[in-house]
């Protein structure tokens, strides 16, 4: 008992936490200190937002397609017609179209989780859109009732009349094409360049009209299949072959851990690989996790012992190991 008593006296004499202070005593705001703390960050924040942020570019729509590249927005809208454009031959999981998934040898990656977001290009960037307009175009009740060949015979040689269009036509083109067969496609066309110049489109496209909505997937389809978007991301350094995957807008440096996803892309296989997406995934997944069983791997894991790097990095700590 009376060594119990002495090893807690001792503990209590030893615990600084338990001896009264001693020395001088002010009053501390720790209101005011807070207050300027977040004021001087946010000031920081702000100034070096400004001077090392991103540009903010604005979100780039239909409505804005059709104003800037009439003649792209309806050239694409006749291929969405005639379902030649890239969305309308992509194949899973939008559609499909056969041979046109990519594949590692004779698995069909692609392929394995189905058509789950099916997309009729004609109609839904089309035909469905025109019908929610309060006075649809009599030419939609024309392209109904018009046949498979005739569809594809009239989008065909309207697609071919506006590539032979001149350039410098009034309303860049779609106005001043030759004269021939084209059905109701012109009309079509001249339609939803219309409303997309109202910004309905957007609305239509975006979730089918719905007031709260994330889903951009058939507006960026829509989008991808012209001209004009591809266009603009060349010009803010965003394509492939300009390490698109890992930059922001300009010459922004974006994320830097993406930097081996998009080097992959630069050299061959991959490179010219109609499959080039599938063997990048995959290569990744093997990567990710053969870094992951590092530590399991005999031969791997000894080498931080082989090649003691981390000793020359903290050759403080080892130099009287």
């Amino acid at each position: 008992m009376t060594r119990q008593n002495n090893s807690t006296s001792w503990r209590k004499a030893n615990n600084i936490a338990s001896r009264p202070w001693t020395g001088s005593v002010r009053e501390y705001d720790l209101v005011k200190e807070l207050t300027i703390g977040v004021v001087v960050v946010g000031l920081l924040v702000l100034g070096v937002s400004a001077i090392f942020g991103s540009p903010d570019e604005p979100s780039v729509s239909l409505k804005g397609w059709a104003i800037a590249a009439p003649a792209d927005f309806v050239a694409t809208a006749a291929k969405e017609l005639g379902s030649t454009s890239d969305t309308a031959g992509y194949g899973p999981p939008y559609n499909a179209t056969p041979d046109a998934a990519q594949k590692i040898g004779p698995i069909d990656l692609q392929s394995l989780s189905g058509v789950r977001i099916r997309v009729d290009t004609a109609n839904d960037f089309v035909i469905a859109p025109l019908e929610t307009l309060p006075s649809p175009p009599a030419a939609v009740a024309d392209w109904t009732a018009a046949t498979d060949q005739q569809r594809s015979d009239w989008t065909a040689a309207y697609s071919d009349a506006l590539d032979a269009a001149p350039d410098n036509a009034p309303d860049n083109a779609p106005a001043s094409v030759a004269a021939g067969d084209y059905g109701p496609v012109p009309a079509l066309t001249g339609a939803l360049l219309d409303m997309a110049r109202n910004g309905n489109l957007d609305g239509v496209l975006e979730g089918g009209g719905n007031f709260y909505n994330m889903d951009y997937t058939r507006s960026l389809l829509f989008l991808g299949d012209g001209t004009y978007f591809p266009d603009l991301a060349a010009s803010q350094h965003l394509t492939g072959d300009q390490w698109g995957v890992m930059n922001e807008t300009g010459d922004t440096p974006g994320q830097s851990w993406l930097w081996l996803f998009s080097l992959l892309y630069q050299v061959e296989p991959f490179k010219s690989s109609p499959n080039a997406d599938a063997l990048v995934v995959v290569t990744m997944l093997v990567l990710t996790a053969l870094l992951a069983a590092l530590p399991f791997i005999p031969g791997l894991r000894s080498l931080p012992r082989q090649v003691p790097v981390h000793r020359l990095i903290w050759r403080d700590y080892y130099r009287n190991r």
